[in-house]
């Protein structure tokens, strides 16, 4: 099997290399059917914000997936969802998100407490390996590309995921609409 690849990077596979990704994403990858069409690559964690790595490293802002933590609560359940969107929109939060998580007020969860919770570096959050309940909320739009570069949980790497498994991501949420 070919791994996912970008001219620029030298994809390595990712379940065969834990120490590139946070501990809950090597775990994570261990666990998922999937996992060996998953590759990662080893970046400058100085590049690792979307926009200095899609122009240091030559990828289309469009094969780039943000993964924002977003939280709200009723009647004092809290709610938390990770959105996961196309790099160039923004997670639509306070409309489609705040309604999907059926909450009043939809807000980032703050970074050092997403941080904290995940187990991953700020400017590393990944959809793969979140704490068990929270929802894994897509954007339909990313599935159309070959390849996605995510967060690996770390800022000194990413993980390269074929848009298509993006829908088979432990407890996602494929949301039309989600990036605007």
């Amino acid at each position: 099997m070919t791994l996912p690849s970008f001219p620029t990077l030298e994809s390595l596979p990712a379940a065969e290399h834990p120490s590139l990704v946070a501990p809950p994403v090597a775990v994570a990858l261990a666990g998922w059917p999937d996992a060996a069409e998953v590759a990662v690559v080893e970046i400058d964690a100085d590049l690792a914000d979307t926009a200095a790595m899609s122009q240091a490293y030559e990828i289309p802002m469009t094969a780039s997936g943000n993964c924002v933590v977003v939280a709200g609560s009723r009647a004092g359940d809290e709610r938390i969802a990770a959105c996961v969107v196309r790099a160039d929109t923004r997670a639509d939060v306070n409309t489609l998100v705040r309604r999907m998580l059926d909450v009043r007020k939809a807000s980032f969860l703050p970074m050092d407490r997403a941080v904290e919770e995940t187990g991953m570096e700020h400017g590393g959050i990944t959809p793969l390996g979140l704490p068990e309940g929270w929802r894994v909320l897509v954007h339909e739009a990313l599935l159309d590309e070959p390849v996605v570069v995510l967060g690996s949980g770390v800022r000194s790497s990413k993980l390269l995921v074929p848009g298509r498994l993006l829908a088979r991501l432990p407890g996602a949420e494929v949301v039309p609409g989600l990036g605007r």
